[in-house]
């Protein structure tokens, strides 16, 4: 099974072929994500991922159509990227994102602006208190012991339905950390 971690930072991930543009981060490959195409060949890779990496780069479309190219028949992407309402909380975030990413990528759905990549949806979830290793080194014991309990109980009730959470009630806990999508390639 070919597994590709695009964007990989310092959290690279055993099993993986590790990218990232930074050459300090020792990763497999070096590559700029904004340079196209990627160093790979059609319909390569079983799983990608990418955590915390689409916000940073300049056209999240044009992205998804490559990771649609080099991505297997039925081949599982995940994606974890900013909520909307905590988007810009990285000085180089370009953009934060909203529950209905993952529409554009569905041909039933035309009218959403449909954008010729297929990707069928699997999944999608909120996350309250994401990347808790980041917060463990800010945060005192006890702040983060709390925070990772309040997350919990947030993420419950928010992913009832990510949806209605995501447009209603998310101000009221302060925005969410991340948005988590896994997509089938079709």
């Amino acid at each position: 099974m070919k597994k590709l971690n695009l964007g990989c930072g310092e959290y690279k991930k055993k099993g993986y072929i590790n990218l990232d543009a930074n050459k300090s981060f020792n990763p497999d490959i070096i590559h700029d994500l904004n340079k196209f195409p990627y160093p790979f060949d059609d319909n390569y890779f079983d799983i990608i991922e990418m955590d915390h990496v689409l916000e940073h780069l300049n056209d999240p479309f044009i992205i998804m159509k490559e990771i649609h190219r080099i991505i297997k028949h039925n081949g599982v992407l995940t994606i974890k990227i900013p909520h909307f309402s905590r988007g810009f909380t990285h000085a180089d975030h370009k953009r934060g994102f909203d529950v209905s990413f993952p529409y554009y990528f569905n041909p039933n759905a035309k009218l959403s602006g449909y954008s010729g990549v297929d990707f069928e949806i699997k999944s999608i979830s909120l996350k309250w208190f994401a990347q808790p290793y980041i917060k463990k080194i800010f945060l005192s014991k006890h702040q983060y012991i709390l925070g990772r309990l309040f997350g919990f109980l947030i993420d419950f009730f928010a992913n009832l339905s990510p949806v209605i959470c995501s447009r209603i009630w998310c101000y009221l806990v302060g925005g969410f950390d991340e948005i988590k999508f896994i997509l089938i390639k079709k």
